[in-house]
């Protein structure tokens, strides 16, 4: 079966700021190793979809550089390529006006692929799935169009989700996209049945609505906001519930069908803690369903009379006489003797000084922190870069102005053609 995918990577992400003044979400390191792109990526290509166009847009340089040397030699064929697909601008002189208009644009790539399906999926999300599962669902369906959903608190989908409504065969009778009160689902009434944005769509009926589309608006549209209701009241849209998703070698204390838009500061910082301690609810050491990372020429991590707790730390850095509880640390990290690091994200290429304090921080790339320093939430207001979410009590400090890694550090393959800033 040909399957072709296209995966959403055009969005500003602003509730990210300022991890996203200078990319894209999608292109937002997450977990040490890697992009958040990443995610919809591996699980595309374990899942044996290879033929995939990334369709970008704001600030998409720092991604577009990833995709080239990180996923580089994935596969080359007609069947199997990873593409990036900037705003063509095939229909007037116009950049792409939402998620719905975006896929528009690029309609003569479906027609000329010819796919049995074409999955749409959001390059933002955390999370492991077999799309062929899902694939088989909505061939048995006879489904025009299958939407990825998982039950979640109602408190969480009111105002940031889009909920459906489903009768129990899994049909669809009723979309709501990010709703004050969220419709709860019959068997559990404490959850609403949330979409995760992941699609998968009848090439001819794709084709033919979004061209309907086109010629009745030509203000900004939304797949989830203007056009999947529409087919909703066609009677042809299924939900697919994410929770009977089934991925191998996952582990027996890991929460089963755990995803998560990393979409806020909060949520980004929470999902990088569901990575730690000996039972993690999203284990990343899964070798047979693996998220791919960017290759990388590092040597492994010194660690000198360090104390590390319930951390995850990447390749090529040092760690001397310094204490890391509850943190995830990227690659090329230095952390000078003395220094604590405490229930945060320490992204690559970071200098942490001697005795310097760190707690409940993400720091991004690049970053110099002079010897004895404290960033928290409590010394935020002392520091002009710094910026306070007072909603998770998380301070970010945006990226460095170190312009490329120290000379005794190794660098990532990505950064050697001196590409590194992003």
């Amino acid at each position: 079966m040909r399957v072709l995918a296209m995966i959403l990577a055009g969005g500003k992400g602003q509730r990210l700021f300022p991890l996203t003044r200078h990319r894209t979400k999608p292109a937002v390191p997450f977990g040490g190793n890697y992009r958040i792109v990443d995610f919809a990526l591996s699980n595309l290509v374990n899942s044996g979809i290879h033929a995939i166009y990334v369709l970008v847009q704001y600030r998409s340089q720092s991604l577009i550089e990833h995709l080239r040397t990180g996923w580089l030699g994935r596969g080359i064929g007609i069947d199997a390529f990873i593409t990036v697909v900037p705003p063509q601008m095939r229909h007037g002189e116009l950049w792409y006006r939402g998620s719905a208009d975006a896929v528009a644009q690029n309609l003569n790539l479906v027609q000329t692929f010819q796919p049995d399906a074409v999955a749409i999926f959001a390059g933002d999300l955390v999370f492991r799935m077999d799309v062929s599962q899902m694939l088989a669902r909505h061939r048995e369906w006879g489904a025009e169009v299958t939407l990825a959903c998982s039950p979640v608190p109602l408190a969480q989908a009111r105002k940031r989700l889009g909920v459906a409504k489903a009768d129990a065969e899994g049909r669809i009778e009723e979309f709501v996209e990010k709703p004050d009160n969220p419709q709860p689902m019959r068997e559990r009434p404490d959850c609403a049945f949330a979409s995760m944005g992941c699609y998968l769509f009848q090439p001819e009926v794709l084709v033919e609505v979004l061209l309907r589309r086109a010629g009745q608006s030509t203000s900004p549209t939304d797949l989830s906001r203007d056009v999947f209701p529409q087919l909703v009241a066609r009677g042809r849209a299924w939900a697919y519930n994410f929770e009977e998703n089934e991925i191998p070698g996952r582990k027996p204390y890991e929460q089963h069908g755990y995803w998560c838009d990393v979409g806020t500061i909060g949520s980004y910082w929470a999902a990088h803690m569901d990575l730690l301690g000996p039972q993690p609810l999203f284990d990343l050491r899964n070798m047979k369903w693996p998220i791919y990372p960017a290759r990388a020429t590092m040597p492994p991590t010194g660690f000198l009379s360090a104390v590390i707790e319930d951390s995850l730390v990447g390749e090529g850095g040092r760690v001397e006489r310094a204490t890391i509880r509850r943190s995830v640390v990227g690659r090329g990290v230095v952390i000078e003797p003395g220094a604590v690091i405490e229930e945060s994200i320490i992204m690559e290429h970071t200098h942490i000084g001697a005795g310097a304090v760190i707690r409940r921080a993400i720091l991004d790339r690049f970053n110099e922190i002079p010897p004895g320093a404290h960033i928290s939430p409590e010394t935020a207001a002392g520091d002009s870069r710094c910026h306070l979410d007072r909603a998770a009590n998380i301070v970010v400090l945006p990226r460095g102005g170190i312009a490329a890694p120290p000379e005794d550090l190794p660098i990532l393959a990505a950064e050697s053609d001196g590409l590194g800033a992003f």
